[in-house]
């Protein structure tokens, strides 16, 4: 931790949604570290998610309150703060909602993109971009064994495919306009994040949390589909690694996976299993088949390039991620501020130096 501190600390960061899940947390490790950070995002979309903004305690954050769709605003912002790294997390993150709103989700993801690149190219001065994608770019053949950065892109759904096309923005930006090593550009690609402060509809872990905080059963769409889940101090410790390591020196620059070791990729019924155990109370899960659009049924990354390139490895495996994020939801129903759940969390996370020994595998 003390080795990120002093790079971060004083550093002018600007981070586009950082009032969604990932954003949130990213927004409290940064203020934590001592960086200077802007934030552009939306209000967050859910009472419970603005409740867990406004209890962050990030200090001389500055929140600028816009749409990654609106050009001169966010051209503005970006001239104002003068960054020097920024991270790009805004987007229309959601699968299922990418079915009922194509066009806003190609406008955010794709034209949001744009924006932020094109903002960076006009102002200047900004050395490190990293712009935070998915697992769900590539072209998913259900293949057994995970995707690298080689692979092509071309997710299938609205989301999967916006992002796909946001990758390809970025190459071209890199290409068109920064390859004059000025300011060194990288995408993640990460699989999928579990943790507290999540309250989005249609995702396994804040269902299982709902339905659990009732006293209901769990209802599970799809439990034989397999998934990459890591906690989301995972993703988010590398995004700051990648963009630190590659602002003091641009060879670092690239495509990285961000995906947890094969031991984490467990089938959404074990991780309901998992997540019955960590909840106690007599919480348990049934199947419930829905007349539902299309979701891969299994999606596997590759993150040799990220271990072998920083020697980066997981510090939280699956069992200690459920756990953590159950005992920050029933942090929260105590009443509990979610920055203080978030801060000794993060310190946790950030002191431990090494991998878990266990799984928690079902």
């Amino acid at each position: 931790m003390r080795e990120e501190r002093n790079f971060w600390r004083g550093k002018r960061v600007f981070v586009t949604g950082h009032t969604g899940f990932k954003g949130t947390w990213l927004a409290k490790m940064l203020t934590l570290l001592g960086a200077e950070v802007t934030g552009y995002a939306l209000r967050p979309l859910t009472e419970e998610g603005q409740r867990v903004y406004e209890q962050l305690e990030l200090g001389t954050l500055s929140d600028i309150d816009g749409d990654i769709r609106d050009f001169e605003k966010l051209s503005q912002a970006v001239r104002a703060a003068r960054p020097e790294i920024v991270l790009h997390l805004a987007a229309q993150p959601l699968v299922l909602e990418s079915y009922r709103s194509p066009r806003m989700t190609y406008e955010t993801n794709v034209m949001g993109t744009v924006n932020i690149l094109e903002s960076i190219r006009r102002s200047g001065g900004v050395r490190s971009f990293l712009n935070v994608t998915t697992d769900k770019v590539y072209h998913n053949r259900e293949w057994c064994w995970g995707y690298r950065e080689n692979e092509p892109l071309d997710g299938f759904d609205p989301y999967s495919n916006s992002k796909s096309c946001s990758e390809l923005v970025t190459h071209s930006y890199q290409s068109s306009f920064f390859s004059d090593g000025e300011t060194a550009i990288s995408t993640a690609r990460a699989g999928n994040v579990i943790g507290g402060g999540d309250f989005s509809a249609n995702r396994i872990l804040p269902d299982c949390i709902r339905a659990a905080s009732r006293g209901e059963r769990i209802e599970v769409r799809n439990p034989n589909s397999t998934r990459p889940y890591q906690h989301v101090l995972e993703p988010l410790a590398a995004y700051l690694m990648i963009a630190r390591r590659q602002y003091e020196d641009h060879s670092y620059a690239g495509w990285y996976n961000v995906g947890p070791d094969d031991c984490d990729c467990v089938t959404t019924g074990d991780l309901a299993t998992l997540f019955c155990k960590a909840w106690g109370d007599g919480a348990s899960w049934e199947t419930k088949h829905l007349d539902a659009p299309h979701e891969a049924n299994f999606l596997k990354l590759d993150s040799t390039k990220l271990k072998t390139t920083f020697g980066w490895q997981p510090r939280w495996h699956i069992g200690t991620a459920i756990e953590k994020t159950v005992e920050w939801a029933k942090a929260w129903q105590q009443g509990i501020p979610a920055g203080k759940i978030m801060e000794r969390q993060i310190k946790e996370f950030l002191e431990r130096e090494t991998t878990d020994d266990e799984t928690g595998n079902a």
